[in-house]
């Protein structure tokens, strides 16, 4: 079974647009993800992970892109104040095109990420069909700013 965090599949943005190619100070810039199929993103964020690259998060990564706290170590990730981080449940899609929740994903989901961001979430009722965004100084007193 195939699940996706968000309905809208969106590959291409996140392959085309979402990551900006490393620069010459190696690292890799999110400036704009909706998110998508849980698996490329994982694929994505362990070659970075490997890479050594530092991910600068310059705005919106929601959903799936939130992976990439759970997979890249905490002191390789910095924010800007663009950066919003966007959480909510898993889900599926039959082949209908039908949603429906995922408890057990959505548990080792929350598990996976950093205390940090987890006690947060669960702060705010934990994983839900809702979308919770963290941003602003609440983001910034878990990430350090991108210098």
């Amino acid at each position: 079974m195939r699940w996706a965090i968000i309905p809208k599949v969106i590959l291409t943005a996140a392959w085309i647009g979402v990551l900006a190619a490393p620069s010459a100070q190696a690292e890799v810039r999110i400036l704009r993800s909706l998110g998508g199929q849980v698996g490329p993103f994982l694929d994505l964020f362990e070659r970075m992970r490997a890479s050594g690259e530092r991910v600068v998060i310059d705005g919106p990564c929601l959903s799936a892109c939130t992976l990439v706290l759970s997979m890249v170590p905490h002191e390789r990730i910095c924010v800007t104040r663009r950066a919003v981080l966007g959480f909510h449940a898993a889900r599926s899609m039959d082949r209908r095109g039908r949603m429906y929740a995922e408890p057990q994903a959505s548990e080792l989901v929350l598990e996976a990420y950093p205390a940090g961001v987890r006690h947060w979430i669960i702060r705010r009722g934990g994983l839900t069909s809702r979308l919770l965004l963290l941003r602003g100084r609440e983001l910034a007193a878990l990430y350090p700013t991108c210098r």
